[in-house]
């Protein structure tokens, strides 16, 4: 073999060599988009599982909460459920507040393993977010293109109030007690 059909030969193994990365790179994207899309899928019906029992809470509750509390936190729960300005943040941070608010003793049980699974929902779709970012920013995936007409997936930042709850349970979460 001469000199030049080494050369083809190496530059068509590193074109394949390229092509076979690219092609798994946008496997692995197409994975982590479906890995964003369920995540987001249980964080949402983990904020609306809070919020209707926050709704219920005020609804059951409404004589030990007293009228302010109970007026904030139907407001707090239906802005929530349907945030008006399409910011579901800001909605959701309201809603904890108000719910920090409510004396421990009134709380159901429910509504605190609700917001813990809150805390957990947002975390496992924070981290899809956060691998996701990761590929899109490595060179192939930039120089390529790949994913480059999807949108960058936003983190869901909120404060879950999940160290509080922590620190409540010894940092092993509602319902797990040592042995």
């Amino acid at each position: 073999m001469t000199s030049s059909a080494w050369v083809l030969v190496g530059v068509g193994a590193f074109a394949v060599f390229v092509l076979a990365w690219a092609v798994w790179t946008l496997t692995r994207l197409r994975r982590l988009a479906g890995r964003v899309a369920r995540a987001w899928d249980v964080l949402l019906a983990a904020l609306a599982r809070r919020a209707e029992l926050a709704a219920a809470l005020a609804r059951e509750r409404h004589e030990e909460l007293g009228p302010g509390l109970v007026t904030a936190l139907e407001r707090a729960a239906a802005d929530a459920r349907a945030p008006g300005g399409g910011d579901r943040e800001v909605a959701e941070n309201v809603l904890g507040r108000v719910l920090r608010d409510v004396p421990a003793e009134l709380r159901a049980d429910g509504l605190d393993d609700a917001g813990w699974r809150v805390g957990l929902a947002r975390r496992f779709y924070n981290d899809a977010v956060r691998d996701t970012r990761a590929l899109r920013r490595r060179p192939v995936a930039r120089v390529l293109r790949l994913h480059a007409g999807r949108p960058q997936p936003r983190f869901f930042d909120i404060d879950d109030g999940l160290d509080a709850v922590g620190a409540t349970a010894g940092g092993r979460g509602p319902g797990v007690h040592p042995a």
